[in-house]
């Protein structure tokens, strides 16, 4: 199969502005992340301190945020947060610039400082969607908008606890005080903004942070919607990939999901070529695979019981004994159904 998602290719002659940026960088092939940053703090945020002016808040400056900030530039921020969370931006003599993305920029888009890093890869990773993930999809129906309602409301209103918890048991006590004066101060900040312009606040601080969070928890449902309850903690049986789709152009080939989990800090550029050259283990797995969808158009589908419509973009991987589509149906549907949760226990 051919990809189209993007990979590293070396450019012939640098120009002379990246070439000041490379000896600050861990790696040159994160460069896309400076230009996103950039452009975050040059458009977003001018945008946002606008809505502070006196005098200029009004709904028709807000709206164009909330597109701009939620539907447009969310999605690449928090893939870039997401991959400078498993691998350091800046070399460790510049560690101070690593600061940048979770605390100067994330508060924008509803990221609370640190809270990502300690949930995805001080929690998440650790526990690979098993019973003790606490982002775990196993005891959910996939195909629930009832199921996935609870699971969403658990983590907006709970999860704070539950996260304090789990790194508390596990005596990660450094993890836990970074993630709470993460919370902390943002709540302070936005307390006090509040208090100022309460409209402004909500604009661009209140209601980012609740459509992340939906968005985070949406992301990792359709991430983990497929899976084998036989073998529930293989990677290649537990999450998905999607290729050549736009969302991983735009997202830094995010859709790879199953082998992000197989290797966490493999370079976001490797991870087209990984797929292909492990093509058999993907197919020997059953590994669930989409062609030209994202995580948020299948979260969709599976809330809507489109699986006809799913089928059409499963992407075949046995040559040998191709699977019909009532075959295709059948599979996703086995994949979508919930733990037995009391026999797990037993």
């Amino acid at each position: 199969m051919t990809l189209t998602d993007p990979i590293f290719v070396p450019e012939a002659h640098i120009p002379a502005w990246k070439g000041r940026l490379l000896p600050y960088l861990n790696d040159a092939r994160d460069l896309p992340f400076i230009r996103l940053s950039l452009t975050l703090l040059l458009v977003n945020l001018p945008l946002a301190v606008l809505l502070y002016v006196p005098g200029m808040y009004s709904v028709w400056l807000a709206i164009p945020y909330f597109v701009l900030n939620s539907l447009v530039f969310l999605a690449p921020f928090t893939l870039m947060l997401h991959n400078t969370s498993h691998r350091p931006l800046f070399k460790r003599r510049y560690q101070a610039l690593n600061l940048l993305i979770p605390w100067a920029l994330g508060p924008f888009f509803g990221e609370t400082p640190d809270t990502y890093f300690a949930h995805h890869v001080g929690m998440h990773h650790a526990e690979n969607n098993l019973r003790a993930d606490l982002s775990s999809t196993l005891r959910f129906r996939r195909d629930s908008f009832p199921h996935f309602l609870g699971y969403f409301l658990r983590f907006f209103f709970v999860g704070w606890a539950e996260l304090t918890r789990y790194h508390w048991n596990k005596k990660r006590y450094k993890l836990l005080r970074r993630f709470w004066v993460g919370e902390l101060t943002f709540y302070a900040l936005v307390a006090l903004l509040a208090s100022w312009n309460f409209y402004a606040t909500l604009s661009v601080f209140i209601i980012p942070y609740c459509f992340a969070r939906l968005a985070l928890m949406a992301g990792n449902w359709a991430q983990h919607a497929f899976v084998d309850l036989a073998t529930p903690e293989s990677p290649y049986r537990n999450s998905i990939t999607c290729v050549n789709t736009s969302y991983n152009r735009r997202c830094f080939n995010d859709g790879y999901h199953i082998g992000h989990h197989v290797k966490p800090t493999l370079h976001w550029t490797q991870m087209p070529a990984d797929f292909r050259d492990n093509a058999q283990r993907y197919r020997d797995e059953r590994a669930i695979v989409f062609r030209s969808l994202d995580y948020f158009s299948i979260w969709a589908l599976l809330m809507t019981h489109q699986y006809r419509l799913l089928s059409r973009f499963y992407v075949e991987l046995d040559t040998v004994r191709p699977k019909s589509q009532p075959e295709v149906i059948a599979l996703l549907r086995s994949r979508t159904l919930a733990a037995d949760v009391r026999r797990e226990r037993r």
